[in-house]
């Protein structure tokens, strides 16, 4: 199958990770506007239920799958345990004009788990090739991707990973850790490399991506280095810095100068986050849901604390707003 996008971008390859009522459509525009054009180098939506796009809620769901012209490259991530939801679901992904359609294989999520979707398609490898060709009928136009770990309860690399690149998927993201271990312990990257390797002696073009443990992005391209993946997926250390590819080598650092207005600039961008998100999905999403971000945002300077508590407590954009005119840089 073609690549698509995927053959046009520099190796190695720096997404950005879905995360559930994180990397929503609000956030990533956000990142859009304050990373680009150092990166990130392809965006993932947060994971959308195939069997819900099936159903009466597919209304409620196209907000989690609603982007921008400058997200792209995008790809949608959905989960499903039916090949026939999937199938049907990726040729709506492939009419919303995505650019590409990832299967999530890795959520450790229980509900989602007991829907056959998600990690436990690691118990089943039949399911999982049933659904990564599902995929690929109903979006025949789409570079089609996985994203999964390297085992459920134990490391089952070597037998888990030959039978996704049998299917032929244009990229494979590994979580460097098993479904049990979920993120307790730390990334096995050594396995990222074996990965590559087990790659490489199928002959498959398959382009494999490390994911976790990732606290920047030289980093990930040191990691990249390091274990010959052809790129790295950024996850948790987006939190409260959707700038954070501005701080790649040739681009530099858009936030030097004076402590006090990177401090300034950077609850500006939490207000103009807390608005886009009120506005794109008031009705949809609790705005509790933005209070992970204020934890994110509002940390490392003086007064951080007590202003955190302030806005834990805020129920709208306009509050939390006012709160952040009231506070003393």
């Amino acid at each position: 199958m073609s690549k698509g996008f995927w053959e046009k971008l520099k190796r190695p390859i720096i997404a950005l990770a879905p995360m559930a009522d994180v990397t929503d459509a609000a956030f990533r525009r956000i990142i859009a506007k304050y990373s680009k054009p150092a990166g990130p180098d392809v965006m993932f939506t947060e994971f959308v239920s195939a069997d819900g796009l099936c159903s009466a809620g597919r209304p409620r769901l196209l907000a989690d799958l609603s982007y921008t012209d400058a997200e792209r490259p995008i790809v949608a991530q959905l989960f499903s345990g039916r090949p026939e939801k999937m199938e049907e679901a990726a040729a709506l992904v492939a009419r919303l004009g995505f650019d590409g359609l990832d299967i999530n294989m890795g959520c450790p999520d229980r509900s989602i788990e007991k829907s056959g979707a998600g990690a436990a398609l690691i118990k089943d490898s039949h399911r999982a090739r049933e659904i990564i060709r599902a995929a690929m009928r109903g979006a025949p136009t789409l570079p089609v991707s996985v994203k999964t770990r390297i085992g459920y309860n134990k490391d089952e690399l070597e037998t888990w990973l030959p039978e996704l690149i049998a299917e032929g998927p244009v990229a494979v993201t590994i979580h460097a850790r098993t479904r049990k271990e979920m993120s307790d312990v730390p990334a096995h990257w050594d396995r990222i490399k074996r990965a590559v390797e087990i790659r490489d002696a199928l002959r498959s073009r398959t382009l494999i991506l490390g994911n976790g443990d990732v606290e920047s992005v030289a980093d990930a391209r040191a990691k990249a280095a390091e274990t010959g993946a052809d790129g790295v997926m950024l996850g948790r250390a987006i939190f409260g810095t959707p700038w954070l590819f501005q701080y790649s080598g040739e681009y530099g650092n858009r936030f030097g100068g004076e402590v006090g207005m990177e401090v300034r600039e950077r609850l500006q961008i939490m207000c103009e986050h807390a608005e886009l998100f009120e506005k794109l999905f008031t009705g949809h999403k609790n705005f509790s849901v933005m209070k992970k971000h204020f934890k994110a945002y509002v940390n490392g300077f003086d007064g951080a604390k007590e202003l955190r508590a302030k806005l834990m407590e805020t129920n709208s954009a306009k509050e939390a707003r006012e709160i952040i005119r009231s506070f003393k840089f």
